[in-house]
């Protein structure tokens, strides 16, 4: 399974939840998966980079039915609390362990790249299987720019080699 930006937050949510039904890999593009938008690349990244603040906040009052919302594992698979019908860790956040392995892709200059970063980290910890690729110069939404970008070839590419490896075993 896999998204990208809130389809990767998305897919994320949906593998905690599918931990026991035997997903094989998550491709996950510039997923958002945090409670709150408070990381560096959202503050450096709020204007001008494509994906804005102001956009990222109307979503959210589209998504969520209030503040509460923001602490659902659904909405923040990196630290959410409880919701979904998880264990929450004694750190607040989601139980990763079991979880499918992912494929995670970050753009240098979103405001989503701490996010992934840090979902990929916290992955690791949990000794759940990842594969970060970072893609120095590119804003949001370059993954869907295959056919004028360079690096955005280059990520249709490596999702392409970590869905044939996952498959080919």
């Amino acid at each position: 399974m896999g998204g990208d930006s809130a389809g990767g937050t998305l897919a994320a949510a949906c593998a905690l939840r599918a931990r026991d039904a035997g997903v094989a890999l998550q491709l996950l593009i510039y997923p958002g998966t945090c409670a709150n938008q408070d990381t560096e690349s959202h503050r450096s990244y709020a204007h001008g980079y494509l994906l804005e603040k102001e956009t990222i906040d109307w979503f959210f009052q589209q998504y969520l039915r209030g503040p509460v919302d923001h602490e659902d594992l659904r909405f923040a698979p990196l630290d959410g609390k409880g919701a979904a019908g998880q264990t929450p860790q004694e750190d607040g956040g989601a139980d990763l362990r079991g979880v499918a392995e992912a494929w995670v892709c970050v753009a240098e200059y979103d405001p989503l790249h701490d996010e992934g970063v840090a979902y990929a980290a916290r992955r690791q910890e949990a000794g759940v299987p990842v594969h970060l690729d970072r893609y120095a110069g590119m804003t949001h939404d370059f993954f869907k720019m295959g056919g004028y970008v360079e690096d955005a070839k280059q990520a249709h590419a490596d999702a392409a080699a970590a869905l044939r490896q996952e498959f080919t075993v």
